[in-house]
């Protein structure tokens, strides 16, 4: 049997039936025009009417374009502080006061298309191509839950060796990995896969479900058409439509819990941010159900391109914090990702105006966990990192800075995505079990994998989080009280991987 071609296996990757379903007369979602239109109408907005944006995004429900037009034309700094505080309320209200972690594992730069800003296109010869064999997927998860992390996001370049078989597979073997915790001895292991990749067919996305799949995440990159188009010149990449209606199709597919996001600095961040929230509001219009979480990358280097080196719409880190802080307000209740792209201590603050995830001991060179590299070699990887701290070190400090740390995954196997989590998380109810599952996971993190200085900071602060918790009539009037100490009392004797 003949190996098709990486041309002939792009050329057919995409489906035009599985884009026209989604359009309205012929058009889709994203009209450029009216989103200028509404930025420029939406100038010096008085304080009053921030206000009142404020009291709506605070009672959780999604802005419109023009509300959050006018925080994004928001002078007053004053009123900033406002927001930053209001950002920050709206997270602890509906996912407390938790930080979920995850890892990255890049299994492929591999890639058939010619992104101008991205390490892995097909024409850059300085990256060195690698593609995971299951060996060393393996290697690398074993690597990962060495260091306590239970949750991954497996990122994939489009390609044809890491087609949807290569995926599948992948979480397959990702899922069978178990280890022996350092300290305990108790078994350790990856709870959730979620999975960045190409825009996939309706018929991939199914299997993806099948094989376990918890969150499928899709950035659009840019929103406006026209350098969408001159930033992918060619490949499926190049197709503006596929992409943007990548989630909807995992919708039809069944899977129910998805991701957005752009990529901040190819363009001026207003316009992208506006992009998002349309992203979210159409996806509520044809399915009741709006991104699990939001990713707000910004553009760093890359090997052999210049626009990533110097980029036209640089965003500065009061710009970054602030469209942060408007994406918390316009979807408040979708969980936000800050990564390693970004400094630590830049992370440090922006974290505190609404973000819900972040990564943390992150390398992105195809093999580098197994491989234990410290340095950053540009030339295996997609972007440059900024934070390069350990999960210790940032879990430390955010426990220094009263944030607990969660590997919660019970979501997933409660049954709490789409339609469900959604309902939860506009309640506030949704964080109350978030706090539950944050206190257990920590506590299990706490004893297999931390120093004597995180564990001793760690529970001081888990004491912190139960005396809330057994002070809130919603868990005693519950029962989940019993149920937490039962589960707690088991933790600490040897069980793991409890969750409510």
């Amino acid at each position: 049997m003949a190996v098709m071609s990486a041309k002939s296996w792009a050329d057919q990757v995409i489906k035009q039936d599985e884009i026209d379903r989604y359009l309205v007369d012929g058009k889709d979602f994203i009209d450029e025009q009216e989103i200028i239109t509404k930025i420029k109408n939406n100038a010096n907005p008085d304080k009053g009417y921030i206000r009142n944006i404020m009291d709506k995004a605070l009672s959780i429900k999604t802005l419109s374009l023009d509300e959050t037009a006018a925080l994004i034309n928001l002078k007053d700094e004053d009123l900033w502080q406002e927001l930053y505080e209001a950002g920050n309320k709206i997270k602890k209200d509906v996912y407390d006061n938790r930080v979920v972690f995850f890892a990255p594992l890049y299994c492929s730069n591999l890639c058939v298309n010619s992104c101008k800003y991205c390490g892995f296109r097909v024409e850059n010869s300085q990256e060195k191509r690698k593609i995971l064999s299951m060996e060393e997927v393996r290697k690398e998860t074993e690597a990962l839950i060495d260091e306590g992390h239970k949750r991954l996001i497996v990122v994939y370049g489009e390609h044809p060796s890491s087609d949807i078989d290569y995926i599948t597979e992948t979480i397959k073997n990702i899922y069978s990995v178990q280890r022996i915790s350092p300290k305990t001895g108790r078994p350790s292991s990856i709870r959730r896969v979620n999975v960045n990749a190409a825009p996939l067919s309706i018929a991939d996305l199914k299997r993806l479900k099948e094989a376990g799949i918890g969150t499928f995440q899709v950035f659009q990159e840019t929103y406006d058409r026209k350098l969408y188009r001159d930033l992918h010149p060619s490949g499926p990449k190049s197709n503006y439509r596929w992409r943007l209606y990548a989630l909807h199709r995992a919708m039809e597919a069944g899977i129910d819990d998805f991701a957005i996001g752009a990529l901040f600095g190819l363009n001026d961040w207003r316009f992208e941010v506006m992009g998002l929230l349309a992203h979210a509001r159409d996806l509520e219009r044809q399915f009741g159900i709006g991104p699990h979480t939001i990713s707000f990358p910004r553009l760093t280097a890359a090997s052999g391109s210049s626009i990533s080196t110097n980029p036209k719409y640089r965003v500065s880190d009061e710009d970054f914090k602030k469209l942060v802080t408007i994406l918390r307000l316009s979807v408040p209740y979708t969980g936000l990702i800050i990564t390693a792209r970004e400094r630590a201590e830049l992370r440090d603050d922006i974290v505190k105006v609404g973000c819900t995830q972040m990564d943390a001991s992150t390398k992105i060179g195809i093999g580098s966990y197994s491989e234990k590299t410290s340095q950053q070699d540009k030339e295996k990887q997609q972007f440059m990192l900024g934070d390069t701290r350990s999960l210790e070190e940032v879990i430390h400090k955010l426990a220094e800075d009263g944030t607990i740390t969660s590997f919660c995954t019970a979501g997933y196997r409660c049954g709490r995505t789409g339609d469900k989590i959604m309902d939860m998380l506009k309640e506030c109810s949704e964080g109350k079990f978030c706090k539950l599952n944050a206190v257990l996971t920590y506590k299990e993190y706490l004893d297999d994998f931390a120093s004597p200085e995180t564990q001793k900071l760690g529970e001081a602060l888990i004491l912190k989080e139960m005396d809330e918790i057994k002070n809130n009539p919603f868990y005693t009037k519950t029962g989940l009280i019993n149920t937490l100490d039962k589960y707690y009392d088991r933790i600490s004797k040897g069980d793991s991987d409890l969750f409510i």
